[in-house]
């Protein structure tokens, strides 16, 4: 496994590029998605832009199952070398982007992002958000709650390592199988009204749950641990298809999967523009749709034979740096820039996703070089 890991690494850096800068995409379409039928071609770019990037979680995800899997440490030296490098700049960026916002929204900053409520940055809401995060993450860090799952991945990968170093090829495909069914759950539960279906005692939950138990059927064998089993499968048991036979298979399942996901966003928001819970479900990262687009990139990227370039490898290095840190960043970037150019809503979306990039990416660079700091940006 460590040869192929070795050989591969060209194509992971890659891979972490890609889905660091569908990321900024992501929540670089957030404030023009928010405008809804106000300003419904920002609307249409937003949903247009951010549909086609919604696999960017699930290959970082996927990109943990090929580098971390298997594991072949203690599991208590995996969970202190791992969980630390989460803690630590879980802490850190909990403390610093609400610092920052308050500065910048009580020091002269102005926003016409639709997303911000200025009284949520006051000096008593900043205060308690510096506590708070132990609970759950806030809009000043809403990318962290990535941090949060992924210390649940990693809860979790010791105990499935030694299973899929040992289990048979066909035995992880059954596993596979069973997690994709998990993965039109949202949309079983979203029919499943129409069908006649109450719920139990008011709690609209499916196969179990209810009030007093939120673990349904599929609860041990769904969401994200799926991405890190299909990782190593395709990493262990490698495609034989050629880069033509790839492209021809990946392409039209991604194209499919992307018209579903835009398309279905486009039809929430006209048939249920009041239920936000049902305008995102095609955006989830754990349905059948994104799984499609997911899939498609990672195994035409898993195909590409690069050369390991060192330009490659420091960019893909500081992509968790980058992801932390960029949300307060593409703040400024919307106000001081998007907000002043004259393009149309599709431009300016991936115009704010670049200037994101080249302002995060040398304050992280710089981070990077200093003993003290490396930890909370790598």
């Amino acid at each position: 496994m460590e040869k192929i890991r070795n050989e591969h690494i060209a194509w992971i850096d890659l891979l972490r590029i890609i889905a660091c800068l569908f990321v900024l995409l992501s929540h670089s379409c957030d404030p023009f998605v928010a405008q809804g039928n106000n300003n419904y071609l920002a609307f249409l770019s937003g949903t247009f832009w951010g549909s086609f990037v919604r696999p960017c979680v699930p290959l970082f995800v996927m990109m943990s199952g090929v580098l971390l899997l298997p594991i072949k440490l203690e599991m208590s030296t995996f969970y202190s070398r791992r969980i630390k490098r989460i803690i630590i700049p879980l802490v850190f960026w909990s403390f610093a982007l609400p610092i920052l916002y308050y500065l910048y929204f009580n020091i002269g900053g102005t926003t016409t992002n639709l997303n911000i409520v200025k009284e949520e940055h006051t000096l008593a809401a900043t205060l308690t958000k510096f506590y708070t995060f132990i609970f759950n993450f806030n809009y000043d860090v809403t990318p962290l709650w990535y941090l949060y799952m992924l210390i649940g991945l990693y809860f979790i990968m010791p105990i499935i390592s030694s299973w899929l170093e040992n289990a048979k090829q066909k035995d992880i495909k059954r596993f596979l199988w069973i997690w994709g069914i998990s993965l039109f759950l949202p949309y079983i539960k979203f029919v499943a009204p129409a069908l006649g279906y109450a719920g139990v005692y008011g709690n609209m939950g499916l196969l179990g749950i209810c009030d007093w138990n939120p673990n349904g059927t599929f609860y041990y064998a769904s969401g994200f641990i799926g991405y890190l089993v299909l990782a190593f499968y395709l990493v262990k048991f490698p495609l034989q298809w050629s880069m033509k036979k790839t492209l021809s298979i990946a392409i039209p399942l991604f194209l499919a999967g992307y018209t579903i996901t835009s398309v279905g966003f486009v039809l929430m928001q006209k048939y249920y523009p009041t239920v936000p819970a049902n305008l995102e479900i095609v955006w989830y990262f754990t349905g059948i749709n994104v799984f499609m687009m997911t899939y498609a990139v990672f195994i035409v990227v898993q195909k590409i034979r690069i050369n390991v370039s060192p330009m490659l490898t420091k960019i893909a290095s500081l992509t968790f740096g980058i992801y932390l840190c960029h949300f307060f960043f593409l703040q400024l970037s919307f106000d001081f820039i998007i907000e002043n150019i004259g393009f149309p809503p599709f431009l300016k979306i991936p115009i704010l996703a670049i200037s994101t990039f080249c302002i995060t990416y040398p304050i992280v660079w710089v981070l990077s070089k200093f003993s003290l700091t490396r930890s909370l940006v790598m």
